[in-house]
């Protein structure tokens, strides 16, 4: 008779009649239930007898005992709250003082002390929207990382852009004006694409642009030019 496995066995009947659970109960469950699956943490959500299940900054959710594993997302409807949403957003939150400058394309207008952080794909219509919009403001930082998302044709635009002796020239004549970036010849050092591309996939920066303010905020899609202005300064209000 195997008692460490009727043990076992007891164990998770108890926390499915009871409805509690611990971190090590679950584990164990999806781990013999679902070898290889990789549980970086288990935390109680507000839906009594549904645990949040983390394996990076990816979700699921599963029963007291691990009989189930849930894909998808948990909505709070009286508060009206999308609380995977919302938990994701805290994982992948970039920390602005990190980002990684050296890697982004940089130009600043007037004194440059407010600062932003897009993602972008030099053939996404609406990032070249945003770069516009970007035009209208004052005393402005802009770290652009480029990512080449769209396609075979992006790949080729971001490295001539990386490549080119004057990134943002290249850059903004692209976006602003339509001029297409020169073909580098021969080698040059592209690194920075793979570790742009690494990085927004770490922070789930999946659609172009996103836009990051210095407090850790993150809007995905283009702003008007007023809206970034007002963002800009209700973060000037808080510091």
């Amino acid at each position: 008779m195997n008692f460490a496995r009727l043990a076992a066995a007891g164990l998770l009947a108890l926390a499915a009649t009871n409805g509690w659970a611990n971190e090590t109960v679950i584990k164990k469950a999806l781990a013999e239930r679902l070898p290889g699956f990789k549980v970086d943490e288990v935390r109680p959500t507000p839906m009594p007898g549904i645990w949040e299940v983390r394996t990076g900054s990816e979700l699921r959710y599963t029963d007291a005992a691990g009989n189930y594993l849930i894909e998808g997302e948990l909505l709070d409807l009286r508060a009206k709250k999308n609380l995977t949403e919302e938990r994701v957003a805290k994982l992948t939150a970039v920390d602005f003082a990190n980002l990684p400058l050296k890697d982004a394309v940089i130009w600043k207008t007037g004194t440059g002390k407010r600062k932003i952080a897009v993602f972008a794909d030099p053939n996404c219509g609406y990032c070249k929207r945003f770069e516009r919009a970007l035009q209208e403001l004052k005393d402005v930082t802009v770290y652009t990382f480029v990512i080449p998302i769209l396609g075979p044709d992006s790949a080729d635009k971001t490295r001539a852009i990386v490549c080119a002796k004057d990134q943002t020239t290249a850059w903004r004549s692209w976006m602003l004006d339509g001029t297409a970036p020169t073909r580098p010849e021969g080698k040059c050092d592209d690194s920075a694409i793979e570790r742009n591309l690494a990085f927004s996939r770490r922070h789930h920066i999946n659609s172009t642009p996103a836009i990051l303010f210095e407090d850790g905020s993150r809007v995905p899609g283009a702003m008007s030019a007023e809206q970034v202005e007002r963002r800009l300064q209700a973060l000037a209000g808080k510091s």
